[in-house]
């Protein structure tokens, strides 16, 4: 267990003149944390954040998104912003989901690198400085935790998160230990080209994988809940799959859907020509009565189906040059471009 530092009171800079968002209107970091009834839980969050953030050295702020709790979260960081000058706290009204959370933290943020954490303390702010190092040093764009000793029931928790990730990192090619951590540290233009929507955020190293960032990974602690009882539960089972068919869709076929579509429609439709094909043989030479032969309903069914799924590929064609020519988003993301000296 990494021992987090004394922290300073509320309302102290930190030594160098850097203050945090009050201080400085384009800070370094921006922490952003998803909240749902975590009012007991706050003030030691925020302690232990500003314990681990003002001894760096640089500027930063701390975004707070409380997503619509019912208890008493949003009196908690009311009282907060009055008396820490980094943080920034966003009240959503009513709950959205994780996913929505962090996309409005996304959104309000400013720093050039974002650090995003869960809200209950069982990630600990102490191994923040361990991520930004990797990002910095290997000139990562992305760097997510590693729960490697993590503190969760096994049936419930360790066992299906196990499967998951396996199963996810398989799907998408990350090789990643654990997506389900929340403790990761994005470079700022990784972020920017990405919208969530559902349950995404759980894919946010796949999907920055498919706009070509280098990722890595970071062992880091993770302590038992102190208080409250967890929001996840096995009905989310269903809507990770669901995601993770998306970003399967979304990583390889994103700009082409027609070779998915298509070449599924014109195999369907394919075996309905051919089946109707051998019915009319046996009709016309064999004289057969195929009028009430199962071959020829299914025959119909296959034609119409893959008429159908090649439409949905031009369709899903259509819809993806509106999704990136409306936007002016180009098909390619450009790292660096070097030119030589005259």
């Amino acid at each position: 267990m990494t021992a987090v530092p004394c922290p300073p009171k509320f309302g102290t800079p930190a030594p160098g003149g850097h203050g945090g968002a009050a201080l400085a209107q384009n800070p370094e970091l921006s922490v952003v944390v998803p909240l749902y009834n975590e009012e007991a839980s706050l003030t030691a969050l925020v302690e232990q954040l500003l314990g681990a953030l003002r001894p760096l050295g640089r500027s930063f702020q701390l975004v707070l998104v409380d997503d619509g709790s019912k208890d008493g979260t949003q009196a908690v960081l009311t009282d907060l912003v009055d008396r820490v000058p980094e943080l920034v706290a966003v009240l959503l009204r009513r709950n959205y989901g994780q996913t929505a959370a962090m996309a409005a933290g996304f959104d309000v943020s400013s720093g050039e690198v974002i650090v995003t954490l869960d809200g209950d303390l069982q990630n600990d702010p102490a191994d923040i400085p361990l991520l930004l190092a990797r990002l910095e040093q290997d000139g990562l764009d992305l760097v997510s935790g590693w729960r490697h000793q993590r503190q969760d029931g096994a049936l419930n928790r360790l066992l299906p998160s196990l499967l998951a990730n396996r199963l996810i990192a398989r799907v998408t090619g990350v090789r990643l230990h654990d997506y389900g951590c929340s403790l990761k540290a994005y470079r700022r233009e990784v972020l920017s080209d990405m919208n969530l929507y559902g349950e995404l955020h759980r894919f946010l190293p796949a999907l920055a994988f498919i706009e070509g960032a280098r990722i890595g990974e970071v062992k880091v602690s993770h302590h038992p809940r102190r208080f409250g009882r967890s929001n996840y539960g096995i009905d989310r089972t269903f809507r990770v799959l669901m995601d993770l068919l998306t970003v399967w869709f979304m990583k390889r076929f994103l700009t082409r859907p027609m070779h998915v579509f298509g070449f599924a429609g014109l195999v369907t439709m394919g075996a309905g020509l051919a089946i109707a094909a051998w019915l009319v043989g046996e009709k016309l030479m064999l004289g057969a009565d195929i009028g009430n032969r199962p071959l020829l309903l299914m025959a119909v069914l296959a034609i119409l189906s893959g008429v159908q799924i090649f439409c949905f590929g031009l369709l899903a064609e259509l819809q993806m040059r509106t999704y990136h020519e409306s936007q002016g988003r180009p098909i390619y993301r450009v790292r660096a471009t070097l030119r030589g000296s005259s």
